[in-house]
């Protein structure tokens, strides 16, 4: 018999034909939302799982689902699954990195465009007929010509929205998770000396040789920074990290406040990531210049407040929403599915 599976929400007809050759499935819904009872029965007889980022997965899905072997998740993160749960069942859980890095880092740089400039601001403007003759002091925005790109999260995306800040004259400051994990403490970063002044409090720490000057990664000259000091000599802050607990709410009041009251906040990786409570009444107050969103914190439900401020650019999380890439992930969610369900290793497994 020819292993079942169970795909939550309508995937492309190229992803589906492929799906076709190996297993049987069946499809959830094609619209929005799936509901609870239609997922529980849905994985009720069915060795594979393909699901989305929206789909909750967790233990009790798992037991629904007695037969499952692989949970493949059409997108990079996979905070919407319990993976601890999986792990007791041998159940795999896959992911769909590498093809959605340009696509996620266009989007990026559209909102930051979008922002700097005032596009969605001025588009708006013109759309109400308020448009009647071209004027010196109409819509001034931010150049990004010799300021400064901060990247928390340096990996695959964060790389390629390094890449695309040379061609507009953007220094580039990045952080990973050492910085992270350690911002409270950064004398315990690698490769960091611990200086302490004469009061006994923690002192300058400066990084080594190899990291405080600008590296050559990738073909880009880029320095590492600490958390802090990326937040205090940024214009703009793009962050590229998963949802974990250590990153929950990593840009909060604290960290709005140290940074520059001209810096913009992009966040195209996860709502959670930012006290959105938080960047609201820092918005307000004019702390920080604006921010431009892909994802909210309670998505998609957004804070009322910032629907209404100019200062803000909103979109409703299309940072992987090409055709190509919308595909490319489909596909290797499936080639995931069918590599444990035929016996093999998965290509990408969590």
């Amino acid at each position: 018999m020819r292993p079942f599976v169970f795909v939550t929400r309508k995937l492309p007809e190229a992803a589906l034909a492929r799906l076709d050759q190996v297993c049987d499935f069946k499809l959830g819904t094609d619209q929005l939302t799936l509901s609870r009872d239609a997922l529980l029965q849905g994985v009720s007889h069915a060795d594979g799982l393909i699901s989305i980022l929206s789909d909750r997965i967790d233990h009790e899905v798992m037991a629904a689902g007695p037969n499952l072997k692989v949970i493949a998740n059409v997108a990079v993160g996979y905070n919407n699954i319990e993976v601890s749960a999986a792990q007791q069942r041998g159940i795999y859980i896959t992911n769909t990195p590498g093809v959605l890095t340009e696509a996620t880092a266009d989007l990026t740089w559209a909102l930051i465009l979008a922002i700097t400039r005032r596009v969605v601001e001025a588009d708006g403007w013109v759309r109400a007929g308020q448009f009647k003759a071209w004027d010196f002091d109409l819509f001034p925005g931010t150049g990004l010509s010799g300021k400064t790109l901060g990247i928390i999260g340096y990996g695959r995306i964060g790389r390629a929205v390094a890449r695309r800040a040379t061609s507009f004259g953007l220094a580039v400051l990045y952080c990973g998770r050492n910085e992270i994990a350690f911002r409270d403490d950064p004398i315990r970063l690698p490769g960091r000396a611990s200086h302490r002044s004469q009061s006994g409090q923690h002192g300058t720490n400066p990084l080594t040789d190899s990291a405080r000057h600008s590296a050559l990664q990738d073909g880009l000259m880029v320095r590492r920074a600490d958390f802090n000091d990326l937040l205090e000599q940024s214009d703009i802050i793009s962050l590229h990290v998963p949802m974990a607990a250590v990153t929950k709410h990593l840009i909060d009041r604290a960290a709005m406040n140290r940074m520059k009251p001209t810096a913009y906040l992009i966040n195209t990786a996860r709502g959670e990531i930012v006290d959105e409570a938080a960047l609201v009444e820092v918005l307000s107050e004019g702390r920080i210049a604006g921010a431009g969103l892909d994802v909210y914190e309670h998505e998609p439900a957004i804070s009322p407040r910032l629907l209404t401020m100019k200062n803000v650019v909103l979109l409703p999380h299309i940072g992987s929403a090409t055709r190509e890439t919308r595909t490319a992930m489909a596909l290797l969610a499936v080639e995931n599915t069918i590599d444990v369900l035929t016996g093999h290793e998965p290509r990408n497994p969590v």
